[in-house]
């Protein structure tokens, strides 16, 4: 009895350790001490929490980004901040087709681009005319802002904003506020208009100069006049500075806290980067993560790009500790912007899900960028795309197969505030065998915080205990991907921890096994091979691969049965992969006119040979780094009488910095008359190094050509990993 006793108050005392802030204030920063070894880093990590609104984000897992602009009507991805508002010549607008769609596809919540760095805006502000106020739109009266928040609440989405910091329009016009030099005095938020009263009566009273007074008047404007605003993005990007100009980070956010009391706020405070826009997520991604300042107090945006952010040694050498959630962000699109349905990539349903497991099934939310197009809607091929994934999600995720099993009621009652506390393993067995390949868990981060940090997930088969998954944390979520396999059980096993693991919720499902996602090469005398991407959590079956070179949908009925490698000249190569479970999904690539027969006539580059070897040989993992500084010419010789329709630059991996954004293309049949082909500008490639393209505005017939490179990302030497001409 004695030792029963002993173990119970064991348990007890296990317990009440697990417990420490159950009805503590919600602490979210904590300073690490001098004394402090990296084990109690681990554990004061453990023991911090999401704030309510944090948490909230978290649960809303799949969000919407819409950009739309100027840059929707110039097809560019970054515009100059010069646009005439009469370029936004939107003629219709629907709103609730954009909300519709979201809903469908899963999504909680949409953030609008109300300013993107071109300072134009998209609400009826007062402090400017630089905006839809100024544009054919609804003669100048639209809102969409108004609308998207009109249909946000009739489709029961929440609804954040976009805010650019960077201000291209008042850092280039003759009366712009950015960096002016204005002195810092004392001063009402919101500033009076004559006619335009607020009905919220709230004012602020901030020590500011003119342009962070023009900011807050704007966000005053968002935050009391569009609803309940639950997210305010703010961006680190910024194309070009003026003046010194310095943001007042401290008035920005007591304005939100103060106005928008369920608003997260991205950037600094309670959302970070993930550190790419390409829907690429850490293997480890913690929510707790590691400051070398104070970041509540802090004035600058803190890298977050490095591999390593939350592991035992990266937040033992930090001075704070800070909960901070990651959003995982990119684009449906190639770019931020809608350009044309023609040439501008769209990611695939099978792409698009595989990013919604990796990012909200590693502890992250995924934020979907969705450009609507010159009719102000969604284009049809992005909706289809959106619809499908909303189908995945529910088919995969809307029945635990756990359900009814015999296990912990705790784990199996869908409640993420429900937790059973311990390092014991924790075991479910199903009600009858089933077959699955997800397995889904979540921690008690609202009371607990996160602690698991390796666990393994084994399954019952055939009557033997086998080895399916395993991972490192599991914070708000983790989703388990493997091959499908029939269960009697399924057993959870953690490996490490910061502090005693508090489990909330442990599910199994099955998502149909498809055809594999495909992946071409070439050689550089033009054979190109079709294959399987590298996946590791399914089961690539019998299938097999048609294609086209036209452009057309590949399938078994309008296709080429793949048997090996082929030659392909410039051509537009479509591919799917089919099998009894159905089609898969199609991998599209541009190619260009095979390299073989280049040669360099002249370079600007110390070193022609290396041009020609490696900035075209058919090999993104090698590069052409011009020596000499900017601007960097080559001429080449094709080999042969082109029909030429555009270029395509790839940046060399790492060194997105040196991708070249401004040039200039000429082409010839002699090497003696050379024509302008035209202009290209490539925005945003630090971000987003993929593939960039530029087409001319007709076919022109040329063996040589000749491309100047003026600019690159960051105004220094040039850096690229291929040139293509089609």
């Amino acid at each position: 009895m004695k030792d029963v006793r002993k173990r119970l108050m064991g348990i007890l005392l296990l317990m009440a350790s697990a417990l420490p802030c159950l009805h503590a204030r919600v602490n979210n920063t904590v300073a690490i001490a001098d004394d402090d070894d990296e084990a109690s880093v681990a554990r004061k990590a453990a023991h911090l929490h999401p704030t309510g609104n944090q948490l909230s984000a978290l649960r809303d897992e799949f969000i919407a980004f819409i950009h739309f602009g100027p840059n929707t009507f110039t097809r560019r991805e970054w515009g100059d901040g010069m646009e005439s508002p009469s370029v936004f010549a939107l003629k219709k607008l629907d709103t609730d087709q954009w909300c519709e769609t979201m809903k469908v596809a899963g999504m909680k919540k949409v953030l609008l681009t109300v300013k993107h760095h071109d300072g134009f805006v998209l609400w009826q502000s007062r402090y400017t005319r630089h905006g839809i106020m100024s544009s054919p739109f609804e003669s100048g009266q639209g809102d969409i802002l108004k609308s998207l928040s009109v249909s946000c609440r009739k489709y029961g989405l929440k609804l954040g904003i976009y805010l650019s910091p960077a201000d291209l329009y008042q850092i280039e016009s003759p009366e712009g506020l950015y960096g002016n030099g204005s002195a810092y005095t004392e001063r009402t938020i919101p500033r009076k208009i004559p006619g335009r009263p607020f009905r919220n009566k709230t004012t602020f009273r901030f020590c500011v100069d003119d342009y962070n007074e023009y900011f807050l008047n704007q966000l005053f404007e968002l935050l009391t006049e569009y609803g309940p605003i639950h997210e305010v993005w703010f961006d680190g990007a910024h194309p070009k500075r003026k003046g010194g100009q310095r943001y007042n980070y401290a008035a920005w956010k007591t304005l939100i806290r103060r106005l928008a009391p369920k608003a997260v706020i991205f950037g600094r405070e309670d959302i970070r980067w993930c550190g790419n826009e390409a829907g690429r997520t850490r293997s480890t991604e913690w929510n707790v993560v590691g400051y070398p300042f104070n970041p509540d107090t802090a004035s600058v945006f803190y890298d977050m790009t490095d591999a390593d952010l939350g592991s035992r040694s990266v937040l033992a050498a930090a001075k704070y500790l800070h909960y901070q959630p990651a959003e995982t962000n990119t684009s449906i699109r190639d770019g931020w912007f809608y350009r044309d349905d023609d040439y501008q990539y769209v990611r695939s349903a099978d792409d698009v899900f595989d990013i919604y497991e990796r990012s909200v099934g590693g502890n992250s939310t995924f934020l979907l960028n969705i450009p609507p197009n010159r009719e102000g809607r969604f284009s049809e091929a992005d909706v289809k795309v959106l619809r499908e994934v909303g189908r995945h999600i529910r088919e995969t995720y809307a029945d635990n197969l756990l359900a009814g099993g015999d296990g912990s009621r705790k784990i199996l009652d869908n409640d993420d505030e429900t937790c059973l506390v311990g390092v014991e393993p924790i075991t479910v067995a199903l009600r009858k065998p089933a077959l699955i390949n997800r397995i889904v868990l979540q921690e008690d981060i609202a009371r607990h915080g996160e602690r698991v940090e390796k666990h393994v997930v084994e399954a019952l088969v055939d009557g033997r205990w086998r080895e399916v998954a395993r991972s490192t944390n599991i914070g708000y979520k983790r989703i388990l991907r493997f091959p499908a396999v029939v269960v009697e059980a399924v057993r959870l096993r953690v490996l490490s921890w910061r502090d005693i693991p508090a489990i909330s919720t442990m599910s199994a499902c099955y998502y149909p096994e498809r055809p594999p996602r495909l992946v071409c090469r070439r050689t550089l005398d033009g054979n190109v091979t079709i294959g399987p991407k590298e996946q590791s959590c399914e089961n690539v079956s019998d299938y097999r691969i048609y294609y086209t070179m036209d452009g057309s949908e590949p399938s078994a009925a309008n296709g080429i049965l793949y048997v090996g490698s082929f030659p392909l000249d410039a051509a537009r190569l479509r591919a799917v992969a089919v099998n009894q479970n159905g089609v898969g999904e199609v991998m599209e690539h541009r190619f260009g006119f095979i390299k073989k027969d280049w040669r360099v006539l002249d370079c600007t580059s110390e070193d022609a040979q290396a041009v020609c070897k490696q900035a075209f040989d058919e090999n993104d993992n090698t590069g052409w780094q011009a020596m000499a500084a900017l601007p960097q010419t080559v001429e080449l010789d094709l080999g042969r009488d082109c029909v030429l329709n555009g270029l395509a630059c790839t940046p060399m991996r790492g060194k997105a910095e040196g991708m070249a954004t401004k040039g200039c293309v000429y082409v010839s049949n002699d090497t003696h008359n050379w024509e302008k082909a035209g202009d290209f500008s490539f925005g945003n490639v630090i971000n987003d190094p993929s593939r960039r393209f530029y087409y001319f505005a007709s076919p022109l017939h040329a063996r040589y050509v000749r491309v100047k490179f003026l600019e690159t990302a960051c105004r220094e030497k040039l850096a690229m990993a291929e040139l293509d001409f089609f």
